[in-house]
């Protein structure tokens, strides 16, 4: 073969190759972009509700009629990591479509914002909306948003704009005005004895239980055979406690509105009420306004009232005692502990181990806990559909408390120490502790209904997180009465025992 010969045989083939590339690269580019129609999203995510709500979200059904498409939101907006984030959604959907039921999708819980925040990215929202200040922004919005301009690397869009690509229909219930329906109690609880009772709010129509715990000595703290305990939760330690009364269930939105109606301070400025306080002017003043619905749509009325400030619940409660002449505070810590353990010995008040419930592990991803038991006694991560639930739902521990484990954290009075355990343990006849004189964090008890089984053992201790829970606030200064950023805290009431 001539060199001539040789040099057209090269270019052919080059050509050839480059031709094939610009075929395969053409095909390739076909398969991307009719995989990233919204009709091809539409054939693999099978349940009805994502295509529904995104067709009447502001995202589609909008005075521009511009629609933004499926992969503007759920991909990024371009580079390299859009092929991958292409790719990994790509695998999960097709593993979805082929081997998942799509009746099983629970569409309420994974449009939440915990779980939509994942399949969200920021670079797409900020790649549509350039222009964070347009002429049509409310005040509130220009707040929102130069605080969001401020705080871009710990704040997302997603935070305050859940229902933009898929439409939720917000619920907003009013304050309801108790003194308007129903028997109106003129007075509150008559209490002569040492025993249950039920008290009334004067001038509604709101009562609640309230159980009496009897004075005692017991272990505060984890075990040495709980194989799920913490440093922070040892060692036990020997604590008597005074009697003492404490709510049959968490405080409900029922009871909650009846302060928010009476003491609400609509109009005011966080500003002005911190002013207030420090004068001391308006000394039990109420909530303002949350940002947006506290009872996050789920209903109101006999659920837990949810989303409020270790501050609010401690005004709650100084606002019941005015109301009712008695002394009503949070449970301190210990007091919390003892009424939930209700002289039981073991991690719970009900029979079996955190390893029997827990769904955390390998084996347990696949073939799931054996639910039953504590099924019957908590709202947790595996029955409670993403949501609290009304005291009914459970069965009482053996003081007749409901929801000591689970449904919602509680607060207690107690400042948070990761030593307390050790500062009791070098206390002799310990009496009626209530924690550290000072912190930064108060202690939540309980677990949620967020919460894992193994989270919800009686000694199981956790602690506020002020500024993470108040973090898409963009008031200034932040909000004393709710947390824009929690949603599984609240708390219950104790009555001192007076003689």
């Amino acid at each position: 073969m001539t060199e001539k010969n040789k040099k057209r045989k090269s270019i052919y083939l080059k050509l050839l190759l480059v031709l094939f590339g610009m075929f395969l690269f053409l095909i390739l580019n076909y398969g991307y972009e009719e995989s990233s129609t919204n009709e091809f999203c539409e054939s693999c995510h099978v349940h009805p509700k994502a295509t529904q709500s995104w067709k009447i979200s502001a995202h589609v059904y909008n005075e521009s009629g511009v629609t933004v498409n499926c992969v503007d939101c759920h991909l990024p907006p371009s580079g390299m990591e859009k092929f991958t984030a292409k790719a990994t959604t790509g695998i999960r959907d097709l593993y979805g479509y082929l081997f998942k039921d799509s009746t099983d999708f629970n569409w309420e819980k994974m449009s939440q914002r915990e779980f939509a925040d994942k399949h969200v990215y920021q670079e797409g929202c900020l790649n549509c909306h350039k222009n964070l200040f347009p002429p049509k922004l409310s005040k509130k919005g220009q707040d929102a948003h130069l605080y969001f301009d401020q705080n871009k690397v710990e704040i997302r869009c997603i935070n305050c704009h859940l229902e933009t690509g898929h439409y939720h229909e917000k619920v907003e219930e009013e304050i309801v005005d108790y003194s308007k329906s129903g028997i109106i109690y003129t007075e509150a609880a008559k209490v002569d004895s040492f025993k249950n009772f039920t008290e009334k709010i004067p001038g509604t129509s709101v009562d609640f239980e309230m159980i009496a715990i009897p004075s005692g000595k017991y272990l505060f703290g984890s075990s040495e055979n709980d194989e799920y305990k913490k440093d922070y939760e040892t060692p036990e330690v020997e604590v008597s406690l005074n009697q003492f009364w404490i709510g049959k269930a968490e405080i409900t939105w029922n009871e909650y509105y009846a302060f928010m109606k009476e003491t609400g301070t609509e109009g005011r400025t966080e500003d002005q009420i911190i002013k207030s306080r420090l004068n001391n002017v308006d000394v039990i003043s109420g909530p303002t306004p949350p940002y947006g619905d506290p009872g996050q749509g789920w209903g109101k009325e006999n659920r837990p009232a949810i989303t409020m400030t270790y501050y609010a619940a401690n005004k709650y409660c100084e606002w019941l005692s005015k109301k009712t002449g008695k002394k009503y505070r949070l449970p301190t810590e210990a007091e919390w502990e003892y009424a939930a353990s209700a002289n039981s010995k073991g991690v719970y008040f009900f029979d079996g181990n955190p390893s029997d419930y827990t769904s955390e592990g390998f084996w347990k991803s696949i073939f799931g806990a054996d639910t039953n038991i504590i099924n019957s006694y908590c709202i947790y991560k595996e029955n409670s559909m993403n949501k609290t639930h009304t005291p009914n739902s459970v069965k009482p521990n053996q003081y007749g408390l409901v929801n000591m484990l689970g449904n919602v954290k509680e607060f207690c009075s107690d400042y948070y120490s990761e030593n307390i355990h050790d500062i009791y343990k070098n206390q002799k006849d310990l009496q009626n502790p209530k924690g550290p004189g000072s912190g930064n964090e108060f202690v939540i008890r309980g677990g949620s209904y967020l919460s894992d089984a193994a989270d919800l053992r009686i000694s199981a201790r956790d602690f506020t997180n002020q500024k993470t829970w108040l973090r898409t606030d963009p008031q200034i200064p932040k909000s004393l009465w709710w947390y824009s950023d929690c949603k599984d805290v609240g708390f219950r009431v104790v009555c001192e025992f007076q003689k």
